[in-house]
């Protein structure tokens, strides 16, 4: 039986804030997957839950565990602040189930239950700033490309929106909100009001009130959301205001107003409208001249466009407008690791070629102790990419968690005799996603030179058969080589005891949780008990409290 995905926004932080549903939704949940500030967030409302929290980035593990316990029958609560559907999670748990082919119909539940999102929480605190029109703009270009959110500034600061900036700064993206500023300077005033929210009802929530030349004298992070004026926005009493219009029509501080309720919805009253004030509906003998000459002009631009749709020439520019579609095409940066082969080390000059040929001047390449050369390209066609590196025979395989093969050159193909049973590994297991990348090391004799045994898992022939280490810490300061789990496993059994613990892991594991620390956390991998490796060292605590 499938589970449900609940995808909760449970607004801005504050109990009080938070809808019925999302609480409702919380309680029925098993188990509880968000970032790890926001599970903090709304920890008193926890029971006995499992909680898999993770750190910034890690959205799409995030999701992928969500579906994944979904799909096991699991009642899954995917938690965010705000609103789950802007700049949330929604979105993303919707992509990774449309990746396996989701159908309502058919597939696991799904429900989005919405929360108050900051454009709203912060607009609270500042008065009344979005009244009007206004529009959400994320600084974050992680993900979209800058040069597009460029065009989105400028576009809501011709056409007048209120602007509310969401993600404006973080310790790395410090240019963004420089940059945002001065598109909006080009068409607002430098006193135009400016709302900076921090942490909106929590603890730490801190308020600002600014204008739009000095905004950038103010502390501005990840958590402060950024509220920007239209032209009519005022301050009074350290509250951002926005009229919505009433007083072309009223006079707020009378109590009878100049027009009667039935002459308010009137054309003539309405000269700003669509219809610029004239009733078409009633004939009077000026609509009538300025009817006919509307009349005229009508049949004239539908001439001229009958003329240009047979000529297939262009009109007068001036009397036409030509609207252009609207087609950002997206860049992405395409990551991706090669390497000439499972047993070859070496590189020929044509896959050097190669490779600065698709990386280009845009690209990078960076060389890893893994084997691999990581290559980040921008590009719309990574098949062509693909392509071209297969062409030349590398090994190109994807990045990230993933599974990855770290063979030695086997003396340089002297030892050949276990090279297919790392193939076969590769074929088989290659690529695979993981909950953390998973590195085997695999040596073809009992030297083991190549270090497999401080891989996730090593693995060494030695003597037509196989040795097996599971479960090395391969960083940090109190690394230690794998526990050496079995001996002498025949050669045709080795594939399948690696698969069966690599499924495992990848069914079991918590997102971000690297091999050895499941295997401890399990204490049973396939029926090899966990030994606790650790060296028995005095070390100070690292300065990062890591």
């Amino acid at each position: 039986m499938l589970g449900k995905l609940l995808v909760i926004g449970f607004g801005p932080g504050s109990f009080e804030h938070m809808t019925k549903r999302a609480q409702d939704a919380i309680q029925e949940s098993d188990c509880i997957i968000g970032y790890k500030t926001y599970v903090e967030l709304i920890q008193d409302l926890l029971t006995d839950q499992e909680i898999i929290s993770t750190g910034m980035s890690e959205e799409v593990s995030r999701a992928q565990a969500a579906v994944r316990l979904a799909e096991e029958g699991k009642t899954v609560a995917v938690i965010s602040s705000g609103d789950a559907g802007v700049y949330g999670m929604a979105g993303l748990v919707y992509e990774v189930l449309i990746e396996k082919g989701w159908k309502e119909a058919t597939g696991v539940s799904v429900e989005v239950i919405p929360g108050i999102s900051a454009i709203n929480s912060c607009a609270s605190l500042l008065g009344a700033p979005i009244m009007h029109d206004a529009c959400t703009i994320s600084l974050s270009d992680h993900l979209t490309p800058w040069d597009l959110i460029e065009k989105r500034i400028d576009a809501a600061a011709q056409a007048d929106f209120v602007v509310t900036l969401y993600n404006p700064k973080s310790g790395r993206r410090t240019r963004q909100i420089q940059e945002a500023q001065r598109i909006l300077l080009n068409y607002r005033s430098p006193s135009t009001p400016v709302g900076l929210v921090k942490s909106a009802y929590r603890d730490r929530q801190h308020i600002v009130i600014t204008d739009l030349e000095h905004m950038l004298d103010h502390d501005i992070g990840m958590l402060t959301t950024v509220v920007i004026g239209n032209s009519a926005t005022f301050l009074y009493d350290n509250k951002m205001i926005t009229p919505r219009g009433y007083q072309r029509k009223y006079t707020l501080s009378a109590t009878e107003q100049r027009l009667k309720p039935h002459e308010r919805l009137r054309h003539e009253n309405e000269p700003w409208a669509l219809h610029k004030g004239i009733n078409d509906m009633v004939l009077t003998p000026k609509n009538k001249t300025k009817k006919n000459k509307e009349s005229s002009l009508q049949i004239a631009l539908e001439a001229l466009s009958k003329l240009d749709h047979v000529t297939n020439k262009s009109t007068n520019t001036n009397q036409l407008h030509v609207q252009l579609p609207v087609n950002n095409t997206v860049t992405s940066i395409f990551e991706l690791a090669v390497s000439p082969g499972i047993a070859n080390k070496k590189f020929t000059p044509q896959q050097m070629m190669t490779l600065a040929e698709v990386v280009g001047s845009e690209g990078s390449m960076e060389y890893t102790p893994h084997h691999q050369i990581i290559l980040r390209i921008p590009t719309s066609e990574p098949d062509v990419i693909t392509e071209k590196l297969g062409d030349v025979g590398f090994l190109v395989e994807p990045i990230g968690d993933v599974f990855q093969l770290k063979a030695c050159d086997f003396c340089e193909g002297e030892k050949k005799d276990s090279i297919p049973h790392a193939e076969e590994l590769h074929q088989k297991l290659g690529g695979l996603d993981l909950p953390k990348e998973l590195k085997i090391g695999f040596n073809g004799c009992g030297m083991a030179c190549f270090g497999a045994v401080n891989e996730d898992i090593g693995i060494i022939f030695r003597k037509g058969k196989f040795d097996l280490f599971l479960g090395a810490k391969t960083v940090g300061r109190t690394a230690h080589a794998g526990q050496p789990v079995a001996e002498g496993i025949e050669p045709d059994k080795i594939v399948e005891v690696i698969e069966n613990i690599v499924y495992e892991y990848k069914e079991k594991g918590h997102p971000n949780e690297r091999f050895f620390k499941y295997f401890k956390r399990v204490g049973n991998i396939q029926g090899y008990t966990y030994k606790d490796m650790t060296p028995k060292i005095e070390i100070e605590p690292a300065p990062c409290g890591d």
